[in-house]
């Protein structure tokens, strides 16, 4: 693990589109969760994930994360996101220790996503329109 990024630079991060760390490897895209790009990795579940999130994170749960872990292989910077930021310091030095993730640059969102949503908020699905009930057959009555 190299330590946590504060929310700021992240957004930063994701607004540019372009990591200028000389020790992440080189430049990143915050669009981008290509294996050479910028991941930033929301370790709750998948419930919580999808009532709010950072754009451009990916769900990866805490419990799935060591099952998963390839998934990361050959990412330059990776951003681990929890809710306050103490368990995805744990997420950040297992994914540090993955062979596949040695030359990444991985940290922890400082705060959690309680000090990204103060500043920033979160992005929230947009809600399914709701369908017309099936009323089924005509009913003689």
């Amino acid at each position: 693990m190299d330590g946590e990024i504060d929310p700021d630079d992240l957004v930063a991060l994701l607004e540019d589109g372009t990591d200028d760390d000389p020790t992440s490897g080189g430049p990143t895209t915050g669009d981008d969760p290509s294996p050479d790009g910028l991941r930033v990795v929301d370790i709750r579940q998948p419930r919580s994930f999808e009532r709010g999130r950072i754009p451009g994170s990916e769900n990866v749960p805490f419990t799935e994360l060591s099952a998963r872990i390839e998934e990361l292989s050959g990412a330059d910077r990776v951003v681990t996101v929890c809710p306050d930021g103490v368990s995805s310091k744990q997420a950040a030095r297992l994914i540090g220790s993955y062979a596949g993730t040695a030359d990444a640059h991985v940290e922890s969102l400082r705060g959690g996503l309680e000090a990204y949503e103060r500043e920033y908020g979160l992005e929230t699905p947009d809600p399914e329109p709701t369908a017309e009930p099936d009323e089924g057959p005509d009913a003689p009555f």
